[in-house]
């Protein structure tokens, strides 16, 4: 897949996100891990552990973009194989967070944007969004619907974090010719 740059306006770049921006990533992420309820992790991972997953996703040939507005990362997202088996290898999953300060400017729509057009460059050809804590996490719902996200089920009582259960939604949009031809 070939590099991505986009420039949105003079002060919003998406771009492939680099080792020097795993601090910045690993701070966004941990205020949803600690505050938030969207993600199901209850320790936040290290800057150590960032750059590790960071790197595992690339070296698969999958996307990781980061959201750059005057100069700091204000966001990142990212495409992972779906499931390890062989016939899901044509479906990925994606996962973005943007800074907890920033919703509503655009930054997740420019992103999510971003690494569909970039997943578009591969052999994939459905994309998956888990959204934690389904139903009550609207913002994640409008900016997946957006960008042509479907419901596809929702899984009841999966997590329990921060003393209650949380649901999540399972969303699905296709890519390319998505399931309308075979795969090469």
């Amino acid at each position: 897949m070939s590099a991505i740059e986009i420039s949105i306006g003079t002060d919003l770049k998406i771009r492939d996100a680099q080792a020097e921006d795993a601090p910045a990533i690993t701070a966004i992420y941990a205020w949803h891990v600690l505050n938030g309820r969207a993600s199901f992790e209850d320790v936040p991972p290290t800057v150590e552990e960032m750059r590790q997953r960071m790197s595992t996703v690339v070296s698969t040939g999958l996307p990781w973009l980061v959201a750059i507005y005057q100069g700091i990362v204000v966001g990142y997202c990212y495409a992972t194989p779906y499931r390890p088996r062989p016939a899901y290898r044509y479906t990925i999953e994606e996962s973005i967070y943007v800074e907890a300060s920033t919703p509503g400017r655009g930054f997740g729509s420019a992103l999510l944007s971003a690494l569909i057009a970039r997943s578009e460059q591969g052999p994939w050809r459905q994309m998956i969004a888990i959204v934690g804590d389904g139903p009550n996490n609207t913002g994640s719902l409008r900016l997946h619907k957006k960008h042509g996200f479907e419901v596809a089920g929702q899984l009841r009582s999966v997590g329990f974090k921060k003393g209650d259960w949380r649901d999540t939604l399972i969303m699905q949009r296709p890519l390319n010719d998505g399931d309308w031809t075979p795969p090469e």
